[in-house]
């Protein structure tokens, strides 16, 4: 089952991506296949796939991937498998820079450039999670409990702000930032890929080099560091990439929910705690889950275009039932 699992997350992520390039309002054909060879502007649904549905495709299978990875990484950075990145402040962060931005948009002009939302947006992900570690640590340590009251501490702060410049905004800066919040990927470009594929590639190609590390972790830190393992450095690095994956995934999509969570439960179901084996598969599954979930938001309620992350969420509740449901199960036979 392990063996064949890798490839078989890749067959149906190539499928799905292939699923999602056909469908849409504009109907492709045999002829499309000519078109996107030849001269894409002769043909509509040619330019639909190359301007719209490749760079969308794109974007979901990176950010999916990169939303699940970063929950493995934080439910092994707190051996918790309850911990998700929104725990450090990154989610409520950029929440606050967007619904800052979509309050005074109107009166700053370099507010209504493409991407003036996903820098701001990453840019509250990246100082909220600071503050969150500047809290938690004391000199070269820094305490996983401790994080977590910052990280309660900043999010409560960072959703009364939110609420606050809600309450203020007009009804359209409103609606806006709400779309914004339940995610969306109808942002999405080549622009946006061309500045987030970089920094998400780079964090999936480094995280194999973490996983014997990841592994001694899940002993507990003591343990890990009797194997050999820097384990301060460990987490500052983990922190980092947990950081800068959800930060930008956050800042170009919005809020989905879900992902970082229960992609790594279902994957470690599969093929057990090793993190060799738990990374990529965790990053198929959940581009897997963000392309097939991102075709159903644009296409059941066309022409309008429903929140991803709502959808992600009517997936992953019930999941996360049935979880706390077996664990419940677990405890009692305890």
């Amino acid at each position: 089952m392990n063996r064949f699992l890798l490839p078989a997350l890749a067959a149906l992520l190539l499928l799905a991506a292939v699923f999602a390039l056909r469908t849409g309002l504009v109907a492709t054909s045999p002829d499309t296949l000519r078109a996107l060879l030849g001269d894409a502007g002769r043909d509509a649904a040619a330019m639909a796939i190359v301007e719209l549905r490749l760079p969308r495709v794109l974007l979901a299978v990176l950010i999916g991937a990169t939303l699940a990875q970063s929950g493995a990484l934080t439910q092994a950075l707190f051996r918790n498998p309850l911990a998700e990145p929104g725990l450090i402040g990154v989610s409520a962060g950029a929440a606050l820079a967007a619904a800052s931005l979509f309050a005074f948009a109107s009166s700053l002009s370099w507010a209504q450039t493409p991407l003036a939302l996903p820098l701001a947006a990453f840019t509250g992900a990246l100082l909220a999670s600071l503050a969150v570690q500047r809290l938690a640590g004391a000199g070269d340590y820094t305490s996983l409990g401790t994080l977590l009251l910052a990280g309660a501490a900043v999010n409560a702060f960072v959703g009364a702000g939110v609420g606050l410049i809600a309450a203020l905004s007009d009804d359209t800066a409103l609606r806006s930032f709400t779309l914004w919040m339940f995610g969306n990927l109808g942002r999405s470009g080549w622009t946006e890929l061309a500045w987030t594929a970089p920094p998400l590639l780079a964090i999936s190609l480094w995280l194999p080099r973490e996983a014997r590390a990841l592994d001694a972790l899940l002993l507990g830190e003591a343990e890990a560091a009797h194997l050999g393992i820097a384990v301060e450095a460990l987490k500052r690095r983990l922190l980092l990439l947990i950081v800068l994956g959800t930060g930008c995934a956050v800042a170009l999509a919005g809020m989905i929910g879900f992902i970082g969570l229960i992609v790594p439960h279902a994957v470690r179901l599969l093929v057990g705690p090793g993190h060799r084996r738990l990374l990529p598969a965790s990053a198929l599954l959940g581009a897997l889950l963000l392309v097939l979930a991102d075709t159903a938001a644009r296409t059941l309620a066309a022409p309008a275009e429903l929140p991803v992350g709502v959808l992600t969420a009517l997936l992953g509740a019930p999941f996360f039932l049935v979880l706390l449901a077996r664990w419940r199960r677990s405890v009692d036979l305890l």
